[in-house]
């Protein structure tokens, strides 16, 4: 069963040190048919992005050169307007400690170097069904206790 694209408004943020790592990501969404997807080699750089042009989900290096991924997500959650913008964490930490704290930190998602580019586009469209504030369409009834279509 093939997955569903993601919408080709979708805007991705990379935050990437590593430019071959970049462009590998940044390649598998456009051909997939991601027109948006940007890129940030840095921390500081990221945070900059995040506040010109808010993206719709952040795949976030944890080692990066200035200010790390770790530092990235805890400030982007402790800003109320950003806050819920979805990150997955890619990084080559694999150590349990690693994991913990960044989903302690606020990260979405967390992947392991090296990874597979399709498992990396099914884990972006997961966390994104999972984080959209879309309304539901016509014909939807949610209640308290009940959503009924």
């Amino acid at each position: 069963m093939e997955a569903p694209p993601l919408d080709d408004t979708t805007h991705i943020l990379i935050v990437e040190d590593e430019l071959d790592i970049a462009l590998l990501i940044r390649h598998a969404f456009q051909r997939e048919g991601q027109p948006r997807v940007e890129m940030a080699a840095t921390g500081q750089a990221a945070l900059s992005a995040v506040d010109a042009d808010p993206p719709d989900i952040i795949i976030l290096d944890i080692n990066l050169p200035d200010v790390d991924g770790f530092e990235v997500c805890r400030r982007i959650r402790a800003r109320a307007e950003r806050s819920d913008i979805p990150i997955i964490a890619v990084t080559a930490r694999h150590s349990e400690a690693d994991r913990v704290h960044a989903l302690d930190l606020g990260a979405d998602d967390y992947v392991t170097k090296p990874f597979g580019l399709k498992e990396l586009a099914a884990r972006v469209r997961a966390v994104l069904r999972r984080t959209s504030h879309q309304e539901p369409p016509d014909g939807i009834y949610n209640g308290k206790h009940l959503r009924a279509d």
